[in-house]
């Protein structure tokens, strides 16, 4: 009985409320209504609101691209001589991938043709940033000591990998975030080997033509290496080598073998190594004497300094070889090669091609300046040095300075 008086005053409270709510209705202001309804439709707007997802139906594909493996080896171990062509040889990586990406995600041409653009936008300042990282990480010391050790090539293709890797998703990702007009990112993919567009570039496109790279590298550093015993290059050089760097370096190096995590075996390596480095001018490459009689200055124009020669003389002081460790040659290769550069780098930190303009001063006074002063004694010898161009086969001033640029 008690529960049912409870029941009736909760139906009488509803009816109640009902009833003043539909009042409340009729007879409130209309300009207020409308208020109101703005407001509410702006809550439902805003909590109803939900991100378009865009179906995506991912289709088998091979990755191509038609860039010859032979024209980017020559740009890679050149890529100050063919600045150019390794611009060019960028875009063409870039939209292959893209390519790929969109054959895989089976795109529409209208998408396909945004994609271009987009990437055309980017490009101008991508391709510094290939350019300017590629040049800092490749080692441009010594080619020829690349050639002798084997991995020119080689190295040239790592490197253009670590520079390529390190763009290649975000460039990837905000393309395509930006064709598909998604919010976040976000799309509804299904069909075959389903990935994202980042996966996709890097496992599916950038990978395999880094490993045709590398395959080719391999057959050029080997063709080079081994052509070094059996070419003989005569050429007709005017140098004046005017300061000479002589110094020794060692290098302790262990190899271990483990198994099971276990260190059971290990070599022990210990090389000592002379270096002779001789700084000077290549005075076949530029030389001019201009007189000015009017100021009565003699300018003597030549090339930039540059190491003229660079001898490493290596010598084993240990080697213990474990029972279970062979040591190979690429190891020995790998020791030598940390010790020339090691030399070299001890050439920019003395300053010598600042020691070798000092000394070529003195030397062009010595040689023309009694001529000079025969003709007048107000003469005066001024040195002046070209900027020859950026050869990669050897290591000028300018080099360095590149590099640390």
């Amino acid at each position: 009985m008690k529960g049912n008086v409870v029941l009736g005053r909760v139906i009488i409270i509803m009816l109640i409320v009902s009833i003043a709510l539909i009042a409340a209705v009729k007879f409130w202001p209309r300009s207020e209504r409308s208020g109101l309804s703005g407001i509410g439709n702006l809550i439902s707007t805003n909590t109803t609101k939900v991100p378009k997802e865009i179906p995506i139906t991912y289709l088998p594909s091979n990755f191509q691209y038609s860039i010859d493996e032979e024209d980017a080896i020559a740009i890679m171990t050149n890529p100050l001589r063919y600045k150019r062509e390794f611009n060019n040889m960028v875009k063409e990586m870039n939209l292959a991938i893209l390519n790929h990406v969109a054959n895989r995600m089976d795109l529409n041409q209208d998408i396909r043709s945004r994609m271009v653009q987009e990437y055309e936008k980017s490009h101008p300042y991508l391709r510094n940033l290939y350019y300017q990282d590629f040049l800092t990480l490749r080692d441009s010391s010594s080619t020829l000591g690349q050639q002798w050790f084997s991995q020119e090539a080689g190295t040239a293709t790592k490197v253009l990998h670590e520079v390529a890797s390190k763009y290649t998703c975000s460039l990837v990702t905000q393309i395509m975030a930006t064709v598909l007009n998604t919010e976040n990112g976000a799309y509804w993919a299904k069909g075959k080997a389903v990935d994202t567009p980042c996966g996709i570039a890097l496992q599916e496109a950038l990978g395999p033509m880094i490993k045709r790279f590398q395959q080719s590298a391999a057959v050029n550093d080997f063709s080079r290496s081994k052509g070094l015993l059996e070419e003989r290059v005569e050429k007709v050089v005017t140098e004046l080598a005017t300061y000479e760097l002589d110094s020794k370096k060692g290098l302790s190096k262990q190899l271990k073998t483990k198994m099971f995590g276990l260190n059971v075996s290990s070599t022990d390596i210990e090389i000592q190594a002379a270096s002779v480095m001789k700084i000077g001018f290549k005075l076949d490459q530029f030389f001019s004497v201009d007189l000015n009689p009017r100021n009565k200055v003699v300018t003597i124009t030549m090339p930039q300094p540059q190491i003229l020669s660079h001898e490493v003389y290596p010598r084993f002081d240990k080697l213990d070889i474990g029972w279970m460790r062979e040591v190979k040659e690429e190891d020995l290769n790998a020791s030598y090669e940390i010790l020339r550069k090691e030399f070299v780098q001890e050439a920019r930190q003395v300053n010598v091609f600042s020691k070798a303009k000092a000394q070529v001063e003195d030397v062009m006074t010595t040689m023309l300046g009694p001529v000079i002063t025969s003709m007048d004694p107000k003469y005066k010898i001024r040195i002046a040095y070209k900027n020859m161009g950026s050869d990669p086969d050897i290591i000028t001033e300018d080099a360095f300075s590149d590099l640390d640029s």
